[in-house]
């Protein structure tokens, strides 16, 4: 249980927000801070830790479970694509799916991405979002 809490930590502290600028479409990508930049950041501008429920942090922990699984079915495809249309095909299907699987948690994708930013900064939220991980088993 330490083992896989531990990997999905480790995943929400370092994979996806990369993952995300580099498989955003070009509309998105515009109205959104380069990643380096959102890393340095200590928190995102007006999320207070302290402010976000229970029920928000639920929602963040669904969807991203619910997203990894996503990335985790498609890997294997995506590697596989034989062409670099093939590639940006399914990318671009995995951006959609992520996309709509966060909004049907009811979080916006940029609350998503405030959160999940939030956690990779902050100890103290990314604490609170591995307990709630730790009560789903």
């Amino acid at each position: 249980m330490k083992q896989i809490l531990k990997s999905l930590k480790t995943l929400l502290l370092v994979i996806l927000i990369p993952f995300f600028f580099l498989w955003l479409s070009p509309a998105w990508a515009d109205s959104l801070e380069p990643p380096t930049a959102i890393i340095e950041q200590s928190a995102p501008s007006g999320v207070n830790a302290n402010a976000i429920s229970s029920e928000k942090i639920s929602q963040f922990v669904q969807a991203y479970l619910q997203v990894v699984a996503l990335i985790d079915r498609r890997e294997g495809e995506l590697q596989g694509a034989e062409t670099e249309s093939d590639s940006l095909r399914i990318k671009q299907e995995i951006e959609t799916g992520a996309m709509s699987l966060i909004e049907t948690e009811g979080l916006t994708f940029q609350e998503y991405l405030q959160l999940l930013t939030l956690a990779n900064v902050d100890p103290e939220f990314s604490d609170r979002i591995v307990a709630q991980l730790q009560t789903m088993d």
